[in-house]
């Protein structure tokens, strides 16, 4: 054989051993899932809630499942159910409220008057959810892996104190839609829907006098300059329900030991990771706001026999919509309830 035959086939064999050497099960089996949110970098569910999923998920799966978060989410928020199902990115979530004609079930925690926390309030609805209205699949063409809900929504605005229902007549209300909007015109306002992100401007600009929202977003959009009157309402004038999901086809192509690690880390152990990051910044938000002078008040009991009042069509009108869904929504509505107690009393 000759000295170049020699050479070449020693090079050939080197380069085969060395592809081999660096081959393991683990780094072949690593996926990277691209993973995006409709809010700002600093937001809370982006750095305390998706940030700290994708560790769990890389812990859970030892490293064979990977995180990587876009600089830019791919759609307009509402559009991200259909972003996530086409493929433009591979995990993300959406509120409800954005997606009201679709997401009919998950408006449950939406209604006035539910638990005093975000923890309390996600814990009970992904107990609820996945006993009841998992089975109906309003998530059809995505992977659902947990739902969560912020923080009590509450009033504030640029006006005037709400001491009565009648004290909102007329004002313009930004609101996500879903229950928030249907809330503010039972009460007399005159909601329109935008999405989180715009409030500032809204507020600023006087466009909008006011917002329904959970305390953290006085930090997240930065609205402790702007408003002026907060209104705070036992359990919430409303909440907002979230669904987290991943793409069908990712999720399909997992192993089944990776499937199950990533639901190790997700539903009932998300909704309380969001919840406890929602309830961490609505404490914060609360100092942010004494801070700023703003007028902070708790609903009379004027206001609040007004709105339990107001708000009864709402949630019949909910448990119709449930029923026509196949679920028995006033069992539902009444389970949930008693969950936010035994989630309250620590079970």
């Amino acid at each position: 054989m000759s000295r170049l035959a020699f050479a070449a086939m020693y090079g050939s064999a080197a380069l085969a051993f060395t592809t081999l050497a660096g081959w393991s099960p683990a780094a072949h089996a690593q996926t990277t899932l691209t993973m995006s949110s409709w809010v700002s970098p600093q937001h809370l569910l982006t750095k305390d809630v998706l940030a700290v999923w994708g560790q769990q998920v890389e812990k859970a799966t030892n490293g064979r499942v990977k995180l990587q978060m876009l600089a830019k989410h791919p759609s307009a928020a509402p559009g991200t159910f259909d972003a996530v199902r086409d493929g433009l990115v591979d995990v993300s979530y959406v509120t409800a409220s954005y997606t009201p004609a679709r997401h009919v079930l998950p408006l449950l925690p939406e209604l006035p008057g539910g638990g005093a926390t975000a923890e309390i309030n996600s814990v009970a609805f992904s107990r609820i959810h996945w006993k009841y209205f998992q089975p109906v699949n309003e998530y059809k063409g995505v992977k659902l892996l947990g739902v969560w809900t912020h923080g009590p929504g509450q009033m504030f605005n640029t006006k005037r104190p709400i001491n009565r229902v009648e004290d909102l007549a007329g004002m313009k209300i930004r609101s996500g839609g879903g229950i928030s909007e249907q809330m503010a015109r039972a009460l007399g306002a005159s909601p329109f829907v935008k999405p989180a992100p715009e409030s500032y401007e809204l507020l600023s600009s006087g466009v909008a006098d006011g917002t329904f929202f959970p305390l953290e977003s006085i930090i997240s959009f930065k609205l402790d300059s702007v408003v002026k009157y907060a209104t705070l309402f036992p359990g919430g004038f409303y909440g907002s329900a979230f669904g987290f999901f991943m793409n069908e086809d990712k999720w399909n192509k997992l192993s089944k030991q990776d499937q199950d690690a990533i639901m190790s880390v997700s539903g009932e152990a998300i909704a309380r990771l969001a919840g406890k990051a929602w309830d961490n910044t609505d404490r914060a938000a609360m100092e942010v706001m004494k801070k700023a002078n703003i007028n902070i008040q708790e609903a009379s009991p004027e206001l609040i026999k007004g709105v339990q009042e107001r708000s009864k069509g709402i949630v019949e009108k909910w448990k119709a919509d449930a029923k026509a869904k196949g679920v028995d929504g006033d069992k539902a509505f009444a389970e949930f309830h008693e969950e936010l107690k035994r989630v309250a009393a620590g079970q």
